[in-house]
């Protein structure tokens, strides 16, 4: 899974995710590469009208790698990037959005993935469908968002 939580002055905060199932074959892609995360942000700026983005990311090493770099670079008129630090799952808002469906699914036992993937997908637009949750994962981390300057804002800890 791949999501972000959008925030947007004067809008209900929303959710915009994407799932892919690794079915274990030989050469199969195990998880999300530069081109999964480029169309993510793609067809969430699609999705919000063509607003700027400011992504606050982990530091996922796909984050790093350089066909999304190169991405970010081409884009700079309309999309910021902020990294977190190293390690720091508490101050991603998504990191609520992942471990909220965990604790819904932790006792089941599908047979094949196939049985899974619906289920998750269901529990995500259940939050997609709650901007007051996803509202919540954002007050978790304690951080907000307080500009710098018009151009670039900066993420501070809420005192």
């Amino acid at each position: 899974m791949a999501g972000m939580i959008c925030v947007r002055p004067g809008r209900e905060t929303r959710m915009i995710y994407r799932t892919q199932t690794h079915q274990g074959r030989t050469g199969e892609k195990k998880g999300f590469r530069a081109r999964e995360f480029a169309e993510l942000i793609t067809a969430a700026r699609r999705q919000l009208d063509g607003a700027p983005l400011i992504l606050v990311w982990d530091n996922a090493s796909t984050h790093h790698a350089k066909p999304l770099r190169e991405f970010c670079d081409r884009n700079s008129d309309w999309l910021i990037i902020v990294k977190l630090p190293p390690y720091a799952p508490d101050l991603n808002p998504v990191e609520g959005v992942w471990a909220h469906p965990k604790k819904s699914l932790a006792n089941l036992a599908p047979h094949k993935v196939e049985d899974l993937t619906p289920l998750v997908k269901n529990r995500l637009r259940g939050i997609q469908r709650r901007p007051e949750v996803l509202n919540g994962f954002i007050a978790e981390t304690g951080l907000t968002l307080e500009p710098r300057n018009p151009v670039t804002p900066t993420v501070q800890p809420q005192r």
